[in-house]
């Protein structure tokens, strides 16, 4: 046990930000320690079966919060060393130039960074080449500049979906390779061999890797960093609070709750919080005091507002033709991000996910009903499926909020028809499209059970925006350097310092620049 050592920094959380900032720093020797609420997720065979991953949620979370209304949901949250990386869909992309400015959308706007793209262009490029991302820079128009190409080949597509582009491309559309981080064996043409771990289970959205082949924290970060002698993690520490000095202005303590009931207690210099947009919200509200009686960080009364959690749907159309793609998720289509010829707001992004089988399709029956073909068997309808990710961007609002109770309980109130016209116009698209990419025209199906529509408020896995960053103290919670403008020793890293969410998946973002704030730490500490 390491209770009561003095360490340097403290980080708190071990997802995309977390542990991407501790691997940052692992390198300069000074004493790190990693703070981790959950344990080592088991590598068993269930990790990789539909039944035990979506259908019983078997590594969710236990626990439940409350909506405005006061019922209560449980929220797709995972608790282990790699946070919710261990169960992302590996897809990391960067934010457009654009999504660093001012945005008009038809629900209203979307606010301007204090950053600009040029200043994270540099750690989005270690950002991909530390996480493995196979892609190609320059096949989407829409892109930003970049100072390198990825380090890896994009995973080329299978027959269907190489198919699908080029039936995409003869309608004048731009469909690119998805960027993906995962550990893939190739052939010399850059196809994935099927000796390729995620080829041949086809088990990457949503699903824990048993076999270390997809590029979360935990394998890309914390557990190289924990090589080093200086770097030291307790595991089934539970945060609940975190104490300041008389001033206010310094965290002089970390309260855990540890897996046996006990309290410990650690301290360090810098303190930094990377629990999950939620729960960093929740752990600076649960740590109010007389000097921050709304919490700490809380002066301008942000922390925990602007909740953000991009509007998604999961999409399942029928080919005509088999598709037997083993591995799906190698295309994306931008080409309606920021606007269409018959309308002038963004939409967003279509993205291919893991291919459906059959026991999601039995899942999804019930709500299926006379939808599909009734004399198709679910194997039949697996073996042509052919599955989409929709993502439109959420809008920052005041009154999307994490609050808590008397007795602590985590309370979110969303409005979930926030800016969602651009997101109906793109599923219009591509449902105007499926007769002439190969697919049944009246056949496209909604997940619920695969993603999120069956319950959109517990869908937290893309959650943003609670602890915001800026220029003014007045509106943000945190200066650009990501540190609390109220206190001078404490940081957070995770996605709650965006002030916008984009119509992307934020891991690559918060991985970046988890990068830019450790080398401003390390410079600090130095």
């Amino acid at each position: 046990m390491v209770d009561n050592q003095q360490y340097d920094v403290i980080v708190i959380g071990t997802g995309a930000g977390g542990g991407t900032l501790a691997h940052r720093l692992a390198p300069t020797g000074k004493r790190v320690l990693i703070l981790e609420r959950g344990g080592y997720l088991p590598r068993e065979r269930d990790n990789w079966e539909s039944t035990a991953v979506f259908v019983k949620g078997k590594y969710r979370a236990p626990e439940f919060w409350y909506d405005k209304h006061g019922d209560r949901f449980p929220p797709e949250v995972n608790y282990y060393v790699g946070g919710n990386t261990k169960f992302f869909g590996a897809a990391l992309f960067r934010l457009r130039p654009e999504d660093f400015g001012e945005l008009r959308h038809h629900g209203g706007i979307s606010p301007a960074w204090p950053l600009r793209y040029e200043d994270l262009e540099p750690y989005y490029t270690e950002a991909e080449h530390l996480y493995l991302v196979h892609g190609r820079h320059g096949e989407d128009p829409g892109e930003g500049p970049v100072s390198a190409q990825y380090a890896l080949p994009p995973v080329l597509h299978e027959p269907r979906i190489q198919q699908l582009s080029d039936d995409l491309e003869s309608h004048g559309l731009h469909p690119f390779h998805l960027p993906i981080g995962v550990n893939l064996t190739q052939d010399s043409e850059g196809r994935a061999t099927h000796d390729s771990v995620c080829i041949r289970c086809n088990r990457v959205d949503g699903f824990p890797c048993l076999v270390r082949g997809k590029a979360d924290s935990q394998v890309v970060c914390v557990d190289p960093a924990l090589r080093h002698d200086n770097v030291d993690m307790v595991t089934g520490a539970n945060v609940r609070k975190l104490e300041t000095d008389d001033t206010g202005r310094t965290v002089t303590a970390v309260v855990a709750e540890l897996e046996d009931g006990s309290e410990a207690r650690f301290g360090a210099d810098i303190v930094v919080v990377a629990c999950g947009a939620v729960n960093s919200a929740a752990l600076l509200l649960r740590s109010a005091n007389e000097r921050h009686p709304r919490g700490l960080a809380n002066s301008s009364d942000v922390v925990g507002r602007h909740y953000m959690r991009h509007n998604n749907l999961a999409l399942m159309a029928v080919s005509h033709e088999p598709n037997d793609t083993q591995f799906q998720k190698t295309l994306a289509l931008n080409d309606w991000y920021l606007g269409a010829d018959d309308w002038e707001f963004p939409l967003g992004g279509i993205q291919m996910l893991g291919k459906s089988d059959a026991d999601q399709i039995k899942g999804e029956a019930p709500r299926w009903a006379g939808m599909a073909s009734p004399d198709m068997p679910f194997e039949v309808l697996a073996h042509h499926a052919v599955d989409f990710w929709l993502c439109g961007e959420d809008l920052p609002q005041p009154e999307n909020r994490v609050t808590l109770d008397d007795k602590g309980d985590i309370h979110l109130a969303l409005d979930e028809k926030n800016n969602v016209e651009g997101l109906k116009r793109l599923q219009h698209k591509l449902r105007g499209m499926l007769g002439k990419l190969g697919m049944h025209p009246h056949h496209l199906l909604p997940h619920s059970l695969y993603l999120h529509k069956g319950m959109p408020i517990g869908a937290t896995a893309h959650q943003a925006g609670t602890v915001r960053f800026g220029t003014d103290p007045r509106s943000s919670a945190l200066d650009v350097d990501c540190k609390a403008h109220d206190l001078d020793n404490l940081y957070v890293v995770d996605t709650s310092f965006f002030p916008s969410i984009g119509a992307v998946n934020p891991s690559l973002t918060a991985i970046a620049n988890a990068m830019r704030v450790g080398d401003l730490i390390a410079e600090r500490i130095r």
